[in-house]
């Protein structure tokens, strides 16, 4: 099976409710990037800012039950069952159940916890 991962533009950073205003304000009035609140619904993450990082968005989410930081990768395929399919029969399972996630994406995690959203490669 000859699936092809590619780098999606997406970086989400997990802070704890304790950290997260003076991260944005990190981000906003020391880094001096374009950062900016959007209105988010979900269960586990609290606040969000978008933050423009060159050809990449970093979301800053606000998750109150954190006690450290965690970095989250966006990853692209064409297929996403063809690739949840090439991942289990590499012994990587599916963990979709550490953040609501629409339906047709997945989470995955590297041997080290790293987390990745596997999505659909969007159209040119």
């Amino acid at each position: 099976m000859d699936i092809k991962f590619e780098a999606g533009i997406n970086i989400a950073i997990k802070i704890p409710k304790s950290k997260y205003d003076k991260t944005v304000a990190f981000y906003r009035d020391i880094l001096k990037l374009k950062v900016e609140e959007k209105s988010i619904t979900n269960p586990t993450v609290s606040r969000t800012h978008e933050v423009k990082f060159g050809n990449n968005i970093i979301w800053l989410d606000c998750v109150d039950n954190y006690t450290h930081s965690e970095t989250w990768l966006q990853l692209t395929v064409p297929n996403v069952a063809e690739a949840q399919e090439y991942l289990l029969s590499n012994g990587v399972e599916t963990c979709d159940e550490i953040e609501e996630i629409p339906e047709n994406m997945h989470w995955i995690q590297d041997p080290a916890g790293t987390v990745f959203n596997l999505q659909t490669t969007e159209k040119k």
